[in-house]
């Protein structure tokens, strides 16, 4: 993994909760003293307190985007699609407001491209309302869309590691808790969707945040942490632990790489590429001819234009391994605005898969 510079405002303290706990945290009804206990044991002299009170205080300040389970919304159901699209210069803000308006679209950013400016995402509850929202949006918008729906996932798992201790990113308290069955049930039961919405922004910043999340949802909190612990070894939820604003330490430069990979190497091409540190996500998407030639997708961050385009150039080396990359086979589109960021809409997605088999549970 890449670190962030010492010229980050963060003290040893926090350098080490940003390092060690960017996922396996400990899901256990308080689980503050055991991932304390796992600090001091590497070096980091630290009580139960004053770590909450650390991460409340990062939380506070915008260093994290916010603490908890990150849900892995493609695992709970429905499913989002990523969109291009072409807006005039003179009509730029009016289409960007056209879009945002609406609820469908989650993220949305002005990315540097002659023609494919405008790059959002789309989330919906079943893969057929796809084709309704993009033709309203066309329609609303008099402009094209084209669709890039993930074909391969390579690697999704930003971690923006410090210099300090636990520089590894290494410490994982996620064996702790209750014994838990993965289960091969498809789709969600009502009480997992209350759950995972009351989840999805974040575990409250307390000394009993999965005890509080229970209340919120009417459950037991043995229910609660059995759930979600099951839920990460299920995939549903990626990991637990605290979730870095990489603008807040410095990332700025927000890389979209795309190369036009020849299809019969992709399968190679996409692990490699992913075994890069920095490369926080990589996906097979389709190409659109005479518009868009490009399949292959990896996303990269940087603190400056320079290391931006050094990472940029490992990328390149790796391609280079595999066949000859000529300068019209690939394109780095850089992100110079962010015009829409809600998140996934998943209580919607969830509401689609909840299964009725689910029997209330018993108080411990």
């Amino acid at each position: 993994m890449d670190h962030v510079g010492t010229d980050t405002d963060l003290s040893t303290l926090e350098r080490a909760v940003v390092n060690a706990f960017q996922g396996g945290f400990p899901v256990v009804e308080r689980p503050w003293e055991p991932a304390a206990a796992a600090l001091s044991e590497r070096g980091v002299e630290v009580d139960a307190d004053e770590l909450l009170a650390t991460v409340r205080d990062l939380d506070d300040r915008g260093v994290l985007s916010r603490f908890g389970a990150l849900v892995n919304a493609e695992e709970i159901g429905g499913t989002a699609t990523l969109v291009a699209m072409h807006a005039p210069e003179e009509e730029y803000e009016e289409v960007a407001e056209t879009v945002n308006d609406f609820r469908e679209v989650a993220h949305n950013y002005e990315r540097e491209h002659p023609h494919l400016n405008m790059w959002f995402v789309v989330s919906v509850a079943s893969e057929a309302e796809v084709d309704r929202v993009l033709a309203d949006i066309e329609e609303a918008t008099g402009q094209e869309t084209y669709n890039l729906p993930k074909r391969e996932e390579f690697h999704v798992g930003a971690k923006f590691l410090l210099e300090g201790p636990v520089s590894d990113g290494d410490l994982d308290l996620s064996q702790l808790g209750p014994e838990v069955e993965p289960s091969e049930e498809r789709g969600i039961t009502a009480r997992e969707r209350d759950l995972v919405v009351e989840i999805q922004g974040g575990l409250p910043v307390t000394e009993t945040p999965y005890a509080d999340v229970a209340d919120a949802v009417g459950q037991p909190v043995e229910w609660v942490v059995e759930t979600i612990k099951r839920f990460n070894e299920e995939g549903k939820v990626r990991r637990v632990g605290v979730i870095p604003n990489h603008y807040a330490l410095g990332y700025t430069e927000n890389g979209m790489t795309v190369w036009d990979v020849p299809d019969e190497l992709l399968s190679e091409v996409g692990p490699a590429v992913a075994s890069l540190g920095f490369v926080t996500h990589c996906y097979h998407r389709p190409r659109h001819e005479g518009v868009w030639p490009y399949n292959f997708f990896a996303m990269t961050h940087g603190r400056d234009e320079a290391e931006s385009d050094r990472r940029i150039e490992q990328v390149r080396e790796v391609m280079a391994e595999f066949w000859d990359v000529d300068e019209d086979e690939w394109d780095s589109l850089f992100s110079t605005r962010i015009l829409k960021k809600t998140g996934i809409r998943l209580d919607e997605r969830a509401d689609a898969q909840v299964r009725s088999d689910d029997p209330e549970p018993t108080d411990a």
